[in-house]
């Protein structure tokens, strides 16, 4: 249902400043088909940065992008994705890859929903989800791995405008000690959650983070 309301009320704000006449898109494979992300590039989270900066300045792409219900082997990196009997690996968000303080802006009118430092190595680092409506729908968007400093200030149920600036990529010490990228999910029903929502599932639990999960790309419009 969800999806079919988005669909109604495209196009929206972009989340990112992109023109895509004159920018480039590299879409990024974090998968195992990927062999030249190796586990020594993982390991180490500035050369994990240099990887993905020379990829986007070889191919002379402004963002990499990508991952939405990607099965990845990267969460090898952290064991904030480990779980007794399975590990998560499912994305359920999308990636844009870019450099630190690249301005994030809402899609929507929304509400403050909630907002936090996630700030353990893997997870998200500095956090903010919005809370909107649609034809009476309510749903959330989160926004991940940006710049702390872009929490200071907020507060729950604070009004934001379509096409506000929320937010910057936040760099390796804020971000949950990743290359800097924002994550972007949607997320129909938060179950509870403040500040915090899994990005990333166990596969056997697809079929039900991806439902309440749907593709961000219905908002973002940049993937083909």
């Amino acid at each position: 249902m969800l999806e079919k309301i988005l669909e109604r009320h495209q196009p929206f704000q972009p989340v990112v400043l992109f023109d895509p006449e004159n920018d480039s898109l590299l879409a990024m494979d974090f998968t195992d088909n990927n062999t030249t992300l190796t586990a020594a590039i993982l390991d180490d989270t500035q050369k994990f940065t240099d990887y993905v900066n020379q990829l986007l300045a070889d191919h002379e792409c402004l963002f990499g992008i990508g991952g939405y219900a990607e099965h990845r082997t990267i969460y090898s990196r952290s064991e904030h994705f480990s779980t007794a009997d399975e590990p998560r690996r499912l994305h359920l968000g999308i990636d844009i890859w870019g450099a630190p303080g690249t301005p994030v802006f809402a899609p929507m009118e929304g509400t403050v929903h909630s907002f936090r430092f996630n700030d353990i190595h893997g997870d998200y680092g500095a956090t903010i989800i919005l809370r909107h409506q649609l034809e009476g729908h309510v749903f959330h968007t989160l926004y991940g791995h940006l710049s702390l400093r872009d929490l200071e200030g907020l507060q729950e149920n604070m009004r934001i405008v379509a096409g506000q600036q929320i937010a910057h990529f936040g760099d390796i010490p804020e971000n949950g000690h990743w290359p800097p990228h924002l994550h972007f999910q949607i997320i129909t029903d938060m179950e509870g959650n403040k500040g915090d929502y899994p990005g990333v599932c166990r596969y056997s639990e697809r079929e039900k983070y991806l439902a309440n999960c749907p593709d961000p790309n219905i908002i973002l419009q940049m993937i083909p």
